[in-house]
């Protein structure tokens, strides 16, 4: 009889992108789950692997949900192999299967961090061929087995990370085209825009579509993980298989049948309209989404006001912020003439191109969009005169409220 039961609630670590923590708390709450302490990149719940697994499912903001196997005292490298080959690994991992190791190590002992993954490969795989005459194989791989190691001083804690290959790779993004936002990233976004799907989303510069495609996935209720068919705790002993079909299928019955408020794209790329609207398809929501394919200042802007978001280049490399300014200056022209009682938002990189805007911001957001500090810029565009409006934007000296939101990656 197997010693691990995925019916009983473990300590799980849900992480997220640095300081993303209040949006991925409020998502766990939404679902129903109590929050029992929060860092900057994780919130942790009890939790057995049928909720790991409908978390997997319904995110938007999370990276990886870890369920908690063991954890120890760990002062060694040798404290670690006598606790890692105590641990029933045979219960878990077939001798015929698949798994890698992940991990993330603050320990003064250790120079090398690949040094404590093989330590511990060598534990789990002695240990099931003791026990059971054959062993698995190992490899770099996070489609199947993902044991993932935490080493932090005298502390360790080793998880089953139940979903292996990163949330965000939602699967439906065939067609990237030119430097895409990561998808959780842009539900992050989204959710800093304050948009839920009730109100109208107008997305120019749409590029490879991720934030129009996030926004349809929210505003039809459809849970993020749908296209992804596979997991890692799919692929141990465990028999929940059968139980991760049902989930998925509760899941899908649940997508409400449509959207009444309109998201339109726009682009002026042809390439990236084709783009965005086959990935679109991939995702089952094309026909929530307008695509267009024009000069932003030609977009359709509904009458009744929404959120629109515009993400430019930065002008990273020599001679081009110079080129960008006029641009800059366009969109403020644009929510300035076409969006009049809108909420306006720019996310750059690029602090002195905001400032062509030429509009006060009335809330700001810092994010990290892979290494490049960005900021999400919004804009209260109000319809008719008001004092302010046409001033430069605070400089980031003034700024109240700023969160800084990175993406790094678990293991």
């Amino acid at each position: 009889m197997s010693q691990i039961d995925p019916m009983k609630k473990r300590l799980t670590r849900i992480t997220c992108a640095e300081h993303v923590t209040p949006f991925l708390k409020q998502e766990v709450e939404a679902l129903g789950y109590e929050i029992q302490e929060e860092d900057h990149v994780a919130v942790h719940i009890g939790a057995n692997l049928e909720d790991c697994m409908r978390l997997n499912l319904h995110l938007r903001t999370a990276h990886h949900t870890l369920w908690l196997l063991t954890r120890f005292r760990c002062p060694s490298l040798d404290a670690l192999a006598i606790q890692a080959s105590a641990f029933p690994w045979e219960d878990l991992i077939d001798n015929d299967s698949y798994f890698t190791i992940t991990s993330n190590i603050e320990h003064s002992s250790v120079d090398n961090s690949m040094y404590p993954n093989l330590l511990l490969k060598d534990m789990i795989v002695d240990r099931i061929k003791d026990k059971t005459g054959a062993r698995p194989d190992t490899g770099p791989d996070r489609s199947c087995v993902v044991i993932h190691l935490v080493w932090k001083n005298d502390r360790a804690w080793i998880y089953l990370n139940t979903n292996g290959v990163r949330l965000s790779d939602r699967g439906y993004r065939k067609m990237p085209h030119d430097a895409p936002m990561r998808e959780t990233l842009a539900a992050a976004v989204l959710m800093g825009m304050g948009y839920d799907g009730t109100t109208s989303l107008l997305n120019p510069m749409c590029g490879s579509g991720t934030l129009a495609i996030e926004a349809a996935l929210m505003a039809a209720g459809r849970a993020p993980g749908l296209l992804r068919n596979n997991a890692s705790c799919l692929h141990t002993a465990l028999d929940i298989d059968d139980l991760y079909m049902g989930m998925r299928q509760e899941a899908k019955k649940s997508n409400p049948p449509g959207v009444a408020k309109p998201i339109i794209a726009t682009d002026i790329d042809p390439r990236a309209i084709e783009a965005s609207r086959k990935n679109a398809m991939t995702a089952g929501v094309e026909h929530l989404i307008d695509f267009e394919c024009c000069d932003f200042a030609e977009s359709y802007v509904p009458d009744e006001p929404g959120h629109v978001i515009f993400n430019p280049e930065y002008g990273l490399r020599l001679g081009e912020t110079d080129e960008l300014k006029a641009e800059y200056a366009r969109i403020g022209d644009f929510f300035k003439t076409d969006c009049k009682g809108w909420t306006g938002h720019v996310f750059t990189g690029s602090r002195g191109l905001s400032h062509e805007i030429g509009l006060k911001t009335s809330a700001r957001h810092v994010f990290y969009n892979a290494q490049i500090e960005c900021r999400l810029l919004s804009y209260k565009l109000y319809d008719g005169s008001r004092k302010g409006m046409s001033q430069p934007s605070q400089t980031d000296d003034q700024s109240t409220g700023e969160s800084a939101i990175e993406d790094p990656t678990v293991g």
